[in-house]
């Protein structure tokens, strides 16, 4: 029974790196045409704080769908590879894309620490993951 799930989760995996990259694809035409279109509108070559917003915002997005396509395509198709690790990654590059495009005169200062708080914890989260992932690794190494 179990060989028959793992044989589920592969096709499903395999199905959502497949989705995955068509979304990719998607999104970095629509990256380029929202380049090619702010550029060419008047004044020609010359951005708005917004469109480049925009661009950024747009930009992080498909960074994050490739941390996203590589922790789909790599992590859970190995089965020795940290999930929890991956998924800080992600959620880092995720919260730093907000941070990137936010507009802070619209947020209140309590909004402002919150927002630091959850990348703080964050940060600290993925620092000592790497570091727990580092010691099993030097264990492991000194058992051998």
């Amino acid at each position: 029974m179990m060989a028959v799930i793992k044989k589920f989760q592969k096709i499903i995996i395999l199905v959502l790196v497949v989705l995955m990259a068509v979304v990719l694809l998607l999104s970095t035409v629509e990256l380029a045409w929202v380049i090619i279109k702010d550029a060419i509108t008047p004044p020609v070559l010359i951005l708005e704080i917004d469109e480049l917003l925009e661009i950024f915002g747009l930009f992080m997005l498909v960074l994050i769908g490739i941390e996203l396509l590589d922790t789909i395509a790599k992590t859970y198709m190995a089965e020795s590879v940290d999930h929890a690790q991956i998924v800080m990654a992600v959620a880092i590059i995720a919260i730093t894309r907000k941070v990137i495009i936010l507009d802070v005169k619209d947020l209140s200062g309590f909004a402002l620490v919150g927002i630091a708080a959850i990348i703080l914890a964050l940060s600290i989260g993925y620092y000592l993951i790497k570091k727990m992932d580092v010691a099993v690794k030097d264990n492991l190494h000194e058992a051998l």
